[in-house]
C-alpha cells in the first residue's frame, strides 16, 4: 500500500480539481516535508502523526509515572486510536482522492453530459476547489475539537493509573493523561473532522450531478442505467467507518472489561452504528434515486410499445402466416432480433434506482464490524467465536 502510494502521480492527478488533495493543513504537511509535490507519503506521513501521538505518552509515564507504565502498554484504547484510526483515516485520504477523481473521469471519458452540462460541473469542481483551500472549514472543525475537548474531557477519562488517579473532585490527569487529552485525542478527532469534511464536498458534487441532464440508458447491463459506477464510492468512506469503529469498540471494549459492562448492552448502539454509516456512506447516491426511477417507468413504457410492434410482427409472420415457410425459420433474423429485445427489455425491468449493490453495503458492514472483533473477544472467547464460525459453515 504504502509504495503505490507513495508512487508519483500522473498529470491527471494533480491537485488544480481534487476534492481532497489539498488545504490548509495539507499545505501544512508540504512545508513540514510530509508530503512531496505529486506523492502522498503514506508511510511517512503514518510514523509521523503516530509517533506525535504516542511516543510522548510514552517519555512522560516512563519518567514521571512508572507505576502507570504497565497500564499505559496495555490499554487497547490507545492502540485502537492511534495505530489502527489514525492510519485507517490516512489511507481513507489517499482512497477518496483516487476514487473520486475515477469517477469524475468516467464520467468525462463516458461522455455522460452534453457539454452545458459538463461546463457547469467543471464551475462545480472549481467552487468546491475553492472552497477546499479555504482556512475556514479547517478552522470551524478545530474549534469544534477545542470545544468538545474542554467541555467533555472528564467523561472520556477515568481513573487507569497512566492516565489519572483519585475520584470525583480529587481525580488528577497524569502529564500523558493531559497530553492524551490534549494533543493525541483531538489529533484523532481532527483527521475524523477533516475526512468528513471532505465527504460532505463528495456529497455536495453528487447532489449537484444528480440535477444535471445526464444521458443515461435504461437498458444499460450494469442495471443502474450507466450509472453503476457511483456504487464503488463507498468503499472510500469504510476506512472512516473502520477508524470510528475501532474507537468505540475500543472504549466498549475497557467498558466490559474493568466497568462491569455486558456485550448485550452495545447491542442497539451497535446497530445504531451500522446505521448511520450507511446512510453517510451511500447517501450521497440517494440524489439518483428520482432520476433512476423515472428513467424506469419511461423505459419500461417505450420499450414495451416497440416490443409490441416488434412482437406483432413476428406473431404475424411466424404464427398466423408461416405455412409454407417453417424450414426458413431456423435461418430467420426476426427470432435472433426479438430475442436480443426480450433480454434488453429485462434490463429495464430489472433496473435498480439506487446506483450501488448489496456489495456496497457488504464493504461498509465489514469496516464496522473487523475493528469490533476485540469487543466480542472482551467476553466470548475466541476459540468460541471460531467454532460457531464454522458451526454456521457447515
Amino acid at each position: 500500500m504504502d509504495a503505490k502510494a507513495d508512487a508519483p502521480l500522473n498529470h491527471a492527478t494533480a491537485a488544480d480539481d481534487s476534492l481532497v488533495r489539498g488545504g490548509p493543513f495539507f499545505r501544512l504537511q508540504r512545508a513540514l516535508g510530509l508530503i512531496r509535490p505529486n506523492q502522498w507519503n503514506l508511510g511517512r506521513r503514518i510514523t509521523f502523526f503516530v509517533a506525535l501521538a504516542w511516543l510522548p505518552m510514552l517519555v512522560l509515564t516512563v519518567l514521571l509515572n512508572p507505576k502507570g507504565l504497565p497500564s499505559f502498554l496495555i490499554e487497547y484504547r490507545i492502540y485502537a486510536r492511534l495505530f489502527l484510526a489514525i492510519p485507517a483515516l490516512l489511507i481513507g485520504e489517499v482512497l477518496m482522492a483516487t476514487r473520486f477523481r475515477e469517477v469524475w473521469a468516467h464520467i468525462r471519458q463516458a461522455e455522460l453530459l452534453d457539454a452545458p452540462d459538463l461546463a457547469y460541473m467543471n464551475k462545480v469542481i472549481a467552487t468546491l476547489v475553492r472552497v477546499r483551500e479555504a482556512l475556514l472549514p479547517e478552522l470551524a472543525v478545530l474549534a469544534l475539537l477545542v470545544v468538545h475537548t474542554a467541555t467533555s474531557y472528564r467523561g472520556l477519562v477515568d481513573s487507569t493509573p497512566w492516565l489519572g488517579h483519585g475520584t470525583g473532585a480529587d481525580f488528577h490527569l497524569t502529564p500523558a493523561g493531559w497530553y492524551g487529552i490534549v494533543v493525541s485525542a483531538p489529533l484523532f478527532q481532527f483527521f475524523l473532522g477533516l475526512s468528513l469534511w471532505k465527504w460532505l464536498q463528495w456529497t455536495y458534487f453528487t447532489f449537484r450531478l444528480s440535477q444535471r441532464h445526464l444521458k443515461l440508458v435504461p437498458a444499460h447491463p450494469d442495471q443502474h442505467a450507466g450509472l453503476g459506477f457511483l456504487g464503488h464510492t463507498a468503499a472510500a468512506f469504510a476506512p472512516i467507518a473502520f477508524a470510528v469503529s475501532a474507537v468505540v469498540g475500543a472504549t466498549w471494549r475497557n467498558d466490559i472489561l474493568y466497568h462491569g459492562a455486558r456485550l448485550m448492552d452495545f447491542k442497539l448502539p451497535a446497530i445504531a452504528l451500522l446505521v448511520i454509516v450507511a446512510l453517510i456512506g451511500l447517501g450521497p447516491l440517494a440524489f439518483f434515486v428520482p432520476k433512476l426511477a423515472v428513467l424506469r417507468r419511461k423505459g419500461i413504457m417505450e420499450y414495451a410499445l416497440l416490443g409490441h410492434i416488434q412482437s406483432a410482427a413476428f406473431h404475424e409472420k411466424w404464427i398466423l402466416r408461416r405455412a409454407g415457410h417453417e424450414a426458413e425459420f431456423l435461418q430467420a433474423q426476426e427470432s435472433t432480433t426479438l430475442n436480443n429485445y426480450g433480454q434488453a427489455f429485462t434490463r429495464i425491468n430489472q433496473l435498480k434506482p439506487f446506483p450501488a449493490d448489496l456489495n456496497s453495503l457488504y464493504t461498509l458492514a465489514a469496516a464496522v464490524a473487523i475493528p469490533a472483533l476485540p469487543t466480542v473477544l472482551a467476553q466470548i472467547p475466541l476459540v468460541v467465536v471460531l467454532t460457531d464460525l464454522l458451526k454456521a459453515l457447515r
